[in-house]
């Protein structure tokens, strides 16, 4: 089994860097240099303005890879420890009401220019998402997306593709702006309300995996046998 998933992440590095003059096919792969950013905004009952960006910890955003034959991606609602009245209503604790909407950003970038240039693909399956469809006391929700994103230098705009994290495969392609300036980034967006940790709507999550193509590589067999995967708690 150990050499399995050995050869496993060997076959997901080469999916995920397969770079060509042509363009470049990147796969979902654990090994990637997986980052996190926040944009915090208002609630919509509070007018829905920008607060701050910055970056926080992947952990923190309630994204990580878990153990199985796909590593697969669990991502799902923010539940910041912090019980000021900022973050929740009336305050922090049992029963409180997210106070901020959480636009939590994993992704990996790129910079250097070496995906300048490029019509870059971005793909992998959706096993399911229960947290989309989910709403809290004041009928906020959830969206979630696969992203590529091609930002200016500053990182002021950018030009982006998305797809919604619905069940079943994804494949978007950017063609990105010829610049080695620019910064492209790929990855997932989860926007929604901050929930206290331990609310049901915590335990609803969405599970991504590599692209079946990724495993069918490996002679691992049907992609359903192998991809059992249990809600994150």
């Amino acid at each position: 089994m150990k050499s399995t998933l050995r050869n496993f992440l060997a076959v997901t590095a080469l999916v995920g860097a397969g770079i060509t003059a042509n363009g470049a096919n990147i796969g979902l792969n654990l090994n990637d240099p997986w980052q996190g950013f926040m944009n915090v905004f208002e609630i919509p009952q509070n007018g829905g303005g920008y607060v701050f960006g910055s970056g926080w910890g992947t952990a923190d955003l309630r994204a990580s890879f878990a153990a199985g034959p796909t590593f697969p991606l669990t991502l799902s609602c923010n539940t910041i420890g912090d019980p000021a009245p900022f973050w929740y209503t009336p305050s922090g604790g049992p029963g409180a009401i997210g106070n901020k909407t959480m636009d939590a950003n994993f992704y990996v970038e790129k910079g250097s220019g070496l995906l300048s240039g490029q019509a870059v693909t971005f793909s992998g399956t959706v096993l399911a998402n229960t947290l989309v469809g989910q709403v809290n006391q004041l009928g906020n929700g959830w969206t979630a997306v696969a992203f590529i994103k091609d930002f200016v230098p500053d990182y002021s705009s950018n030009v982006s593709v998305t797809a919604p994290l619905t069940p079943g495969a994804f494949n978007i392609t950017l063609n990105t702006i010829n610049d080695p300036a620019r910064h492209v980034q790929y990855g997932f967006e989860v926007i929604g309300p901050d929930v206290w940790a331990g609310d049901p709507l915590t335990f609803y999550n969405i599970q991504v995996v590599p692209e079946p193509s990724s495993l069918a590589l490996l002679g691992l067999g049907s992609f359903g046998a192998v991809c059992a995967w249990r809600r994150r708690k």
